[in-house]
């Protein structure tokens, strides 16, 4: 009889228990983590919040104010807020990435003061010029940040004085105005209107729902993203880190431009003293609206909200009268706080779960 060899029989380890699920499939870690619906619920502040609270403050302004629920008045402060918002877009794309863009204020006031000038030659070289000239800035900041690898607060911060003082030098200190031609079809794109809506908040509206598809249904968008989450990581991945930045910049100064040429058809004049602060105010809406400072995450629409919220908040100080404007920015102040200290929150809870 032959012997056989034993063979050794590895010893298989009992099969290990697999952790509970959520209500979607999803193990959850430690049986403890937030279930399914908590986590869309924390999704869904994050992004949304913001809307919930403009409504919950127009519900109650409108039994409050009987003059705010008017239509006329809906007009006003959309056509106010429609200029910020703009602006507000180019910031929404630049904090995605990972930035920030400190320019767009000044850009604005450039943007308009060329607009009324190079009105007297029509339409077109209203619009053309403060769109090359927003343009160039924000490809110049783009080109330092991405490509020289500089700090996006001292680029941006840098510009902003350079397109201040080139605002300056083209007014004669601020000494000329240049006006816009009555009558003239620039001055019709600023303050006429469609269904009583006027011109600028109609174009806000189309530029805010380019930039959703942008975001959502692009591969720039994905890019944007994955940028904004991690550079390091993206340049691993083989995106174009550098290109995306570019663009974002360029389109945040195209914007700012834009807004401020759309502000001189409405005013029918260059005013030199605007966009003071103004980049403040749009990062505070694109802040309120859920993106994160950080980069990474973010929408467009959430924005849009944060820009009406904070036209909505300086519209109920007009209403009450006897509050100085000034309390705008203090009310923002104190939004912005809250908002900041609830996205740290939510993302530390979106880390556990």
């Amino acid at each position: 009889m032959n012997e056989t060899t034993p063979v050794a029989v590895a010893q298989v380890p009992p099969p290990r228990k697999r952790p509970a699920a959520d209500g979607d499939g999803a193990p959850r870690r430690g049986g403890g983590a937030r279930p399914a619906p908590a986590r869309r619920l924390v999704e869904l502040l994050r992004s949304q919040g913001v809307l919930a609270v403009l409504l919950a403050v127009v519900i109650t302004a409108s039994f409050v104010y009987p003059t705010f629920a008017t239509l006329d008045n809906a007009r006003g402060v959309t056509v106010q807020a429609s200029f910020l918002a703009v602006v507000a877009l180019g910031m929404t794309l630049v904090i995605i990435s990972g930035g920030i863009d400190l320019s767009v204020g000044s850009v604005f006031a450039l943007g308009g003061v060329l607009a009324a000038w190079a009105s007297q030659w029509g339409i077109l070289p209203a619009l053309l010029v403060p769109l090359l000239v927003g343009g160039a800035i924000g490809l110049l900041n783009g080109f330092l940040i991405a490509r020289a690898a500089m700090a996006p607060f001292i680029v941006t911060l840098a510009t902003l004085l350079a397109a201040r003082g080139l605002l300056l030098a083209v007014t004669d200190e601020g000494a000329t105005t240049y006006l816009v031609p009555k009558g003239s079809a620039f001055a019709e794109l600023g303050q006429g209107s469609v269904w009583g809506f006027g011109h600028p908040v109609l174009i806000a509206l189309v530029l805010f729902g380019a930039g959703g598809l942008l975001l959502q249904r692009t591969s720039f968008g994905q890019t944007l993203f994955a940028v904004g989450g991690s550079g390091d990581a993206a340049t691993l991945m083989g995106l174009p880190v550098a290109r995306t930045k570019l663009l974002v910049y360029t389109l945040s100064g195209l914007l700012a431009g834009l807004a401020g040429a759309l502000n001189a058809a409405r005013l029918s004049s260059g005013v030199t003293i605007v966009g003071v602060g103004m980049e403040l105010d749009a990062i505070s809406a694109v802040v309120i609206g859920g993106t994160l400072l950080v980069g990474g995450a973010g929408s467009v629409s959430g924005t849009l909200w944060g820009v009406l919220l904070l036209a909505v908040i300086q519209n109920l100080i007009n209403q009450i009268g006897s509050l100085n404007s000034s309390y705008q920015s203090v009310v923002s102040g104190g939004f912005l706080i809250v908002v900041v200290v609830a996205q740290r929150y939510l993302a530390r809870g979106r880390r556990a779960g």
